[in-house]
């Protein structure tokens, strides 16, 4: 088994650690379908990712999200129930990760694929906004 490389836009599974979940003192979240990796540090040792969390729960009060269109969710093999990409928080954790498990039916298989880079463009697009705006909540890992 060997992970992938942990490239902006690939989307992987991940138990991702909600910013409520850390405030209660877990250390460990709900193994997510899917986690999308919005940045990577390739030069430095320990490496780090940035993930954002996937979800069927359509954004809310605070919380801010972008629609995955249902043609790139089928293309990677999620199913086709609506999700968001959340971008109002994300983990931070070193890669690779023991929070990254295989896809279900695919033993040794960490990565669903990548979305379209226009939609990366997009969800990175907010998320710098919001963390720039220091809007964006990171749990390290």
């Amino acid at each position: 088994m060997s992970f992938p490389e942990p490239k902006p836009g690939l989307v992987v599974r991940y138990d991702y650690l909600w910013t409520h979940e850390a405030a209660r003192g877990q250390d460990q979240g709900k193994d997510r379908p899917a986690c999308l990796v919005a940045a990577s540090d390739s030069v430095l040792r320990p490496r780090y990712v940035v993930l954002l969390p996937i979800t069927h729960t359509p954004p809310s009060g605070d919380t801010v999200g972008i629609e995955i269109p249902a043609k790139v969710k089928a293309a990677i093999g999620l199913d086709d129930v609506p999700s968001w990409v959340i971008v109002s928080e994300h983990n931070v954790d070193e890669w690779p990760s023991g929070g990254v498990s295989p896809v279900p039916g695919k033993a040794g298989v960490f990565a669903y694929g990548f979305i379209p880079p226009s939609l990366f463009t997009k969800i990175k697009s907010e998320f710098v906004t919001l963390a720039r705006q220091k809007k964006s909540a990171a749990v390290r890992r």
